[in-house]
């Protein structure tokens, strides 16, 4: 039988591209990063981990695209080893809002705490701490 066995990458399409790196980068500690596309184009990315989010700008998204790119309209949750508390004063310094949390879910591989926030595009971020 055939399955998926991971995600590679995933796309946020985001009004303001400086904007959205510096967030990830400085917020959630991704890098910041670029890569020649197979078009011949420079494009933005961040990578954590073993994953990479590709960022489209909304005024010229690159082709192929979902049908209705539209910067605000994801909802991602990102695994963090640290502290919740400690995220909590970490986006408190850096003047980041928490609009819900902490907060018990439940992820993909079990029981989660997060914290949820919204980058400058407004997409909901959920940093989670597996329990």
């Amino acid at each position: 039988m055939l399955k998926i066995t991971a995600i590679d990458h995933l796309v946020l399409t985001v009004a303001d591209p400086a904007a959205s790196l510096a967030f990830y980068a400085d917020v959630l500690g991704m890098t910041a990063s670029s890569f020649v596309a197979g078009d011949g184009t420079t494009r933005s990315a961040l990578t954590f981990g073993a994953q990479k989010i590709n960022l489209h700008m909304a005024a010229a998204p690159f082709a192929p695209h979902a049908d209705h790119p539209t910067p605000g309209s994801a909802d991602l949750c990102l695994l963090t080893d640290a502290p919740l508390a400690a995220w909590q004063d970490h986006l408190a310094a850096r003047g980041v809002p928490v609009i819900a949390g902490p907060v018990a879910r439940t992820g993909a591989s079990g029981p989660i705490m997060s914290l949820y926030l919204r980058d400058p595009d407004g997409n909901l971020i959920e940093v989670s701490q597996p329990l």
